[in-house]
């Protein structure tokens, strides 16, 4: 194992903690969570009471990162978690810290760790 992360793994670990450096966008990534499935700007908006711009902003953030999907249906857009990406982040966040980052729980075992990776 290196003690190093390699650059291209290091700047993709910083986009995610600098898209969640940031109160609305944990909101909004913690409401898209909650609420499961598919939610429009106006859901959003009417959620985390911040104006449409402003949110609208936040999930072109968080969609850069990967951590929301939008699907477009003519003028409309719903957005939803990528719980691929995020289910991720906590292990960039061991990775980063030096700890081995958990595997995910396989159905019926506990947690198990894991070297760096992924």
């Amino acid at each position: 194992m290196s003690d190093f992360l390699e650059r291209s793994e290091a700047e993709q670990y910083a986009s995610w903690f600098k898209a969640l450096a940031d109160a609305t966008r944990v909101q909004i990534v913690t409401l898209l969570a909650r609420h499961g499935g598919e939610m429009t700007v106006g859901q959003i908006v009417a959620a985390v009471g911040v104006g449409q711009s402003t949110v609208s902003h936040h999930l072109k953030v968080l969609t850069e990162v990967g951590f929301v999907l939008v699907e477009r249906e003519g003028s409309y857009s719903r957005y939803r978690l990528n719980k691929e990406c995020v289910q991720g982040f906590p292990s960039a966040a061991d990775v980063v810290m030096g700890r081995p980052a958990p595997l995910p729980d396989a159905p019926g075992e506990g947690s198990k760790r894991r070297g760096r990776g992924r």
